[in-house]
């Protein structure tokens, strides 16, 4: 009897995983995490393995561990217990944890070296690029009056210096912002009713997609109270084929659109309501067809908020951009799989 394979047979249960379909394995198949190795092992530094100690992980393995935190929003208790718990962790990762994470700079680089692994199978940024950005809530912060003005100030508020594990727990560099709450429109699109303005706070995941493929191919990570428009010149992507730049009236400047002609860009930014008169009908109707393309950013976020549940758990605007940039980058890898299923790339 014991001799027989039984129900949880593990090549059994791996050949079940992968009749069920699994995403992972798909993953592993169409990404040769290898091409990462290179820019992960300049960005961990290695301790002088002559002095001793406990040997350190594989850095692909990191890596793919970074991979699975931010497409199933996992934290580190919670994705050790999941890698022991589901074969299907076990299996991506070709099996381990805790070493040094790869920086916001780092992430910078792979994310590089992910984009090159794009172009080279067919997917080159065409049809114009649109940008816009999104709120990624972090843990509100409880600070008085005094605190709020020495941090705006970039100061260390006095109270906390002589308080190290206090301060360990402040976010210096989350900050709170305003924004409009959804409200439905009337045909001529003037707000149905009040606008409602809703607190936030954290930090602010800045994106440039492609028209064609919608994937992320720049981005930035501020904190939530930057201004949209300032971040324009960082977010165009100079490989783009195509001119045209779709992005909403906050990124409407002078200067942005003196930027984009030297660039040789042809900006579909939205035009902003003249002050104290009606929308002309012109610019209306412009707007209504440069929101039908530059409505297609929106679906990323909503992919990143909804299934990938993207926020920051963390302290400090270098976490962040590291936490949301890993989140634009497997948001890239799940894109690719479902454009490598649809059809073969043009």
């Amino acid at each position: 009897m014991s001799d027989q394979p039984g129900f949880f047979d593990l090549d059994e249960r791996y050949a079940a995983l992968s009749a069920a379909g699994d995403p992972l394995l798909r993953l592993g198949e169409l990404v040769d995490f290898e091409l990462f190795r290179r820019p992960l092992i300049r960005a961990l530094r290695r301790s002088d393995r002559r002095q001793g100690g406990r040997p350190p992980y594989d850095p692909v393995l990191m890596f793919k561990i970074l991979v699975l935190q931010a497409l199933y929003n996992l934290s580190d208790d919670q994705t050790e217990f999941q890698i022991r718990d589901r074969l299907s962790f076990m299996r991506f990762l070709g099996l381990g944890l805790h070493a040094r994470v790869p920086d916001a700079k780092a992430i910078e680089a792979l994310f590089d070296r992910f984009d090159e692994h794009l172009r080279g199978h067919g997917y080159l940024a065409l049809s114009g690029q649109i940008v816009d950005a999104t709120i990624v809530a972090a843990p509100r912060q409880r600070n008085s009056v005094p605190e709020k003005v020495a941090l705006k100030a970039g100061k260390v508020p006095e109270e906390w210096k002589d308080k190290p594990a206090k301060l360990a727990q402040k976010d210096r560099d989350a900050r709170w912002t305003m924004k409009r709450g959804r409200v439905k429109r009337l045909e001529d699109g003037h707000p149905k009713g009040p606008e409602i303005m809703v607190p936030a706070f954290g930090y602010k995941n800045h994106i440039s997609t492609d028209r064609r493929h919608g994937l992320i191919r720049k981005w930035r990570v501020t904190d939530a109270a930057a201004n949209d428009g300032r971040q324009l010149a960082g977010l165009i992507d100079p490989e783009n084929t195509a001119s045209p730049v779709w992005a909403d009236t906050a990124y409407r400047s002078k200067r942005n659109e003196k930027m984009l002609a030297r660039q040789g860009k042809r900006s579909q930014i939205h035009f902003r309501k003249p002050r104290g008169k009606p929308m002309p009908a012109t610019l209306a109707k412009a707007n209504a067809a440069r929101s039908a393309v530059r409505s297609a950013v929106e679906h990323v976020f909503a992919h990143q908020k909804g299934l990938m549940a993207l926020s920051v758990r963390t302290i400090g605007i270098a976490r962040a951009e590291a936490k949301i940039g890993m989140t634009n980058l497997a948001y890239n890898m799940r894109r690719f799989l479902w454009l490598q299923g649809r059809s073969a790339p043009t």
